[in-house]
């Protein structure tokens, strides 16, 4: 889990993006947020997007951002069972995925408001959703099949469907 920060403000006030990847999986969340958020309102909204998706986590890797270090967070899964672990800084094992996710979903968000326009937070469910139906070397697959067993359906492929 990582934030990325200091983005455009939108109407609607986000200016941050939470980052939450899998790390076998190589599946991510990109959950639009306030920087200034509170913990209640993160810790509703891990349970809603996570939670409620895969159910309570074995462990989480984090940076020592003051959120994941807070008493909150940390009696939160303390209650569920999940194993906190902090990451060191520029250590490849611990937060190497999430840095190389964070980069992907910056250029990819990028090229999207490049192309369609400046509000980032309309773009970040199809970032997300691109991001986890391309293919991954390491897993050699796309994350929403190493997850689920099977190609995700999607309106790209619709015609090839009615034409088969």
């Amino acid at each position: 889990m990582d934030f990325i920060t200091k983005h455009p403000k939108m109407a609607n006030g986000y200016d941050t993006i939470w980052v939450i990847v899998d790390r076998l999986m190589k599946s991510a969340h990109f959950l639009p947020m306030m920087e200034n958020d509170p913990m209640e309102k993160l810790t509703k909204l891990y349970m809603k997007e996570v939670v409620t998706r895969h159910g309570v986590l074995v462990s989480i890797i984090s940076d020592h951002e003051c959120r994941f270090t807070s008493l909150l967070w940390q009696a939160l899964h303390k209650a569920l069972g999940t194993r906190l672990d902090m990451s060191t800084a520029y250590h490849p094992k611990t937060d190497g995925q999430s840095e190389r996710t964070i980069q992907t979903l910056e250029d990819m968000l990028r090229a999207y408001v490049l192309n369609f326009g400046n509000n980032w937070d309309r773009h970040l469910p199809l970032v997300e959703f691109s991001y986890n139906n391309s293919y991954h070397i390491n897993i050699k697959a796309a994350p929403f099949k190493a997850l689920y067993g099977r190609k995700c359906r999607s309106p790209i492929c619709w015609e090839k469907v009615r034409d088969a």
